[in-house]
């Protein structure tokens, strides 16, 4: 009885660990969680109170006795503490037994430094991992979308999360030109806020941000679509209320989105001529939550000239990857960093 109860929940573990969401697959289970990155913690007592979905819901809203915080930035562990304790709420919500000790595999930005590969490695064993693999996120990216990547074929992917762009040229195993970028979702929610701010004297939250990009959030101006959005005025500090069009949102976003744009191109340029032909012949696939955003595929075909597709479920292709990986990790031994 007890065997098998052990059994049950015990298992090896891949985790996308995003500056946006955490998304956790589990052997022979699938994908399990699929939460924000978001912690809180008592501040008087330094314990972890909620993670992911719960602490989202406390965002903007506590009391001084709570701190509520992303502690993942531009990709990588900015409060180690708090990373810890997000992935031990997050291994707890799965039922994965304390005395099961899961290989992990983990997927990272590929501009990662050793001193920020050292972080992920030290935060998983903390989690009571028995071995700890790192993968490239555009690789598992490419993996996820069923690409064969050890054949000699070039493969531009595009993955635009929360705190980096990953751009990467992908051939025999490996990663033969990439650019990555510590610009993406965030930036876009920052440029919505800076916006309101200085054009409407409107402070508006986080939240509110992204649900502005998700909502009328554009790479190209369109029909103008209008949309009312509620804040706090700066000058009266009363509650108020104002309309913004698509348009206004779009030009906001512009600068951003062409940094995006640059980093694509300067991956190009380092491109060898064989694979630039490759990618003639199969275009660019965008994946991450950054490609969903409306128009951005059209934006990237009309500067490069290259045929742009968006991947069929582009929020879980790196850790659908990252998954296969894990179920198959000697035959991917040789891409892991």
């Amino acid at each position: 009885m007890w065997f098998s109860f052990f059994k049950k929940i015990s298992g090896d573990v891949a985790i996308d660990l995003g500056t946006a969401n955490t998304l956790l697959y589990v052997t022979n289970k699938g994908i399990m969680i699929n939460e924000p990155s978001i912690v809180s913690q008592s501040l008087i007592t330094k314990k972890v109170i909620a993670v992911g979905k719960e602490a989202k819901a406390m965002l903007g809203r506590t009391n001084p006795n709570i701190r509520t915080i992303r502690p993942l930035k531009d990709g990588v562990i900015a409060d180690f503490e708090m990373t810890d304790g997000m992935l031990r709420g997050f291994i707890k919500k799965i039922g994965i037994s304390r005395f099961s000790r899961p290989k992990m595999v983990i997927c990272v930005p590929s501009g990662i430094t050793e001193v920020e590969k050292r972080a992920v490695r030290d935060s998983a064993e903390r989690s009571n991992a028995r071995q700890v693999f790192l993968i490239e996120e555009p690789v598992a990216a490419a993996i996820g979308m069923g690409i064969d990547i050890s054949k000699p074929v070039g493969n531009m992917i595009i993955d635009i999360g929360g705190g980096t762009t990953e751009v990467a040229v992908i051939a025999l195993n490996g990663v033969v030109a990439k650019e990555s970028i510590r610009i993406a979702g965030d930036e876009l929610d920052s440029k919505i806020l800076n916006f309101f701010r200085k054009k409407y004297n409107l402070l508006i939250g986080e939240r509110t941000a992204e649900d502005i990009k998700k909502s009328i959030g554009s790479a190209i101006k369109d029909e103008g679509t209008i949309i009312t959005v509620k804040g706090r005025n700066l000058v009266y500090g009363i509650p108020k209320t104002v309309e913004v069009s698509s348009n206004e949102i779009a030009e906001c976003l512009e600068e951003t989105i062409k940094s995006i744009v640059n980093g694509v191109k300067k991956t190009l340029e380092k491109t060898p001529p064989e694979l630039s032909s490759d990618i003639i012949d199969r275009g660019i696939v965008l994946t991450g939550g950054g490609a969903l955003l409306k128009g951005l595929d059209k934006l990237i075909r009309k500067e490069t000239g290259l045929p742009v597709n968006v991947a069929e479920d582009p929020l879980r292709t790196v850790i659908k990857g990252t998954g296969k990986v894990l179920e198959n990790i000697k035959l991917y031994t040789d891409i892991l960093v």
